[in-house]
């Protein structure tokens, strides 16, 4: 497989003329791999399988054309869904309010892992999250990896402005 940012070089402008945004472009695997790309709606609005198939067949186009895939692999694309990733600055002021985990590639006050509410993004993309009664400063370049927290609170949210979700829910 060719390094992440060649594949994202390429992609990312196909996905973004589409309407949507990159969330996060990974190999998973070995011996047949899997591009596991993951987009969301510029407009915050929800992917639906439609959106799904649309990106597939259009980026399935661009790596046949240019080949930058020599070994077999599959292709997935997905939404990023509920504990979504959190891959760009933009996605921490987004989320604000919202529970994350947080890991970084060198401590930050005796830690690599954080836990805890997301309270904004400042214009230095430093990362505010309040943690165990206190609030953490994690610089952007610093975190290798972040992710949404599935809360009771999220789920609640998420089954308020989708009602048809609360259709299937079997009260005893």
């Amino acid at each position: 497989m060719q390094k992440k940012h060649v594949l994202q070089d390429m992609l990312e402008p196909v996905i973004s003329g589409l309407g949507y945004e990159t969330v996060r472009i990974l190999t998973i695997g070995q011996a047949n791999p899997t591009l596991q790309i993951m987009i969301d709606k510029l407009d915050g609005s929800d992917i639906v399988v439609e959106d799904c198939a649309t990106v597939s067949r259009k980026i399935s186009e661009v790596l046949d054309a240019n080949d930058p895939i020599k070994d077999k692999y599959n292709l997935e694309v997905s939404s990023p869904g509920l504990d979504r990733p959190l891959t760009k600055p933009a996605h921490f002021a987004r989320f604000a309010g919202y529970e994350a985990k947080v890991e970084t590639d060198e401590a930050i006050e005796n830690r690599k892992r954080f836990k805890g509410k997301i309270t904004g993004l400042d214009e230095e993309n430093k990362v505010y999250l309040e943690m165990d009664g206190r609030e953490y400063v994690i610089p952007f370049d610093a975190v290798s990896k972040a992710k949404i927290v599935i809360t009771d609170e999220l789920l609640q949210k998420y089954v308020d402005e989708h009602p048809e979700c609360g259709e299937h829910v079997i009260e005893e």
